[in-house]
């Protein structure tokens, strides 16, 4: 058994929308895209059972975290609940970062829902993955040219970029990220 993106998207919609205490407009196919590009371990495009349960188990714990935040219970939680909620997950960022993350995934009125929540812990979980995979060291830092940043601009010359994780900042369990050097 294999599931792609639609298919997700169709389990996971059926799944949320039993939950009324959740507030949200369903999982977006980009959004069941980005959960299989982080998942997808063999490159088939596609979860299998395995993928799927390591999947599901994540979203299960994201949503335990959501739920402990949304303190009102209005489905959503404001952009100070979102910073307690990253921090619980594991992830320890910077406060550009949380101001970023704000920006990205909030509405208009600063509440971030339960899909969009979901988005933002696939992209950071992906992001730190990343990341760890090129930190070969250990060190907390990491270079790249642009080569490997943008691997489809072949025209343009490399130009080295440096990521640093700070060493007051990691994390007993989790990532932290200061930002770009």
């Amino acid at each position: 058994m294999e599931v792609c993106a639609d298919e997700l998207k169709n389990i996971l919609n059926t799944v949320v929308n039993k939950h009324k205490d959740l507030k949200t407009q369903g999982f977006t196919l980009e959004s069941c895209r980005s959960m299989i590009a982080l998942m997808d371990t063999d490159g088939s495009g596609r979860l299998n059972l395995q993928e799927f349960h390591h999947l599901w188990k994540k979203i299960k714990a994201w949503q335990r975290i959501f739920k402990h935040y949304d303190t009102d219970q209005s489905g959503t939680i404001n952009s100070y609940e979102m910073r307690n909620a990253v921090n619980d997950a594991g992830f320890h960022l910077n406060s550009q970062l949380y101001d970023i993350i704000t920006m990205r995934y909030a509405d208009k009125h600063m509440n971030i829902d339960f899909d969009s929540f979901i988005c933002c812990f696939v992209r950071l979980e992906g992001m730190f993955r990343a990341f760890n995979a090129f930190d070969k060291d250990g060190d907390g830092i990491i270079k790249l040219n642009v080569l490997e940043v943008k691997p489809n601009r072949s025209t343009i010359s490399p130009c080295p970029l440096k990521f640093r994780v700070e060493e007051s900042m990691r994390p007993t369990r989790g990532w932290a990220c200061s930002g770009i050097n």
